[in-house]
Order: structure tokens, then sequence, then C-alpha cells
């Protein structure tokens, strides 16, 4: 598995919890009460992420591919 690295903004809230989030992962967001915690916390999500990524990637689109005119000898 290869190294990845990801940018990772942090805040805290107004009840003081830690927020953080991934601008590079669309929805890859998370929070916890401690800087540790959202941090740890935040590579499981991104973990999560890349692998909801991979399985849309893999996933077989459906639908029209093409009309086709195939010949035989009989």
């Amino acid at each position: 598995m290869a190294k990845k690295d990801f940018t990772v903004i942090i805040e805290r809230d107004e009840d003081g919890w830690f927020v953080a989030d991934v601008p590079a992962l669309q929805g890859c967001h998370t929070q916890g009460k401690t800087k540790k915690q959202v941090l740890e916390n935040i590579k499981e999500a991104i973990a999560l992420c890349l692998e909801v990524e991979t399985e849309k990637k893999t996933k077989q689109k459906t639908g029209f591919v093409s009309i086709e005119t195939v010949s035989v000898y009989a």
C-alpha cells in the first residue's frame, strides 16, 4: 500500500471540540475532544473515504455500450 499525504484543516468549534476536514476528499471530516483524538479520527475517516472512492471506481457501469454487426457463415 502506497503512503499518501493529505492536508488536514483543524478548527475548534464553539463547544471546544476539534473539527478536522480534508479538502481533497469530499465529505471527509470528523471531530474529537482533543487534538490527538481528532488526528486519530481523521486518519480513520481518510481510510474510509479512500475505500469508498476505490469502490466507486471499480463498480461496473451499466447501460448502453454499442450496436454491432456480426457476420457468420452458415
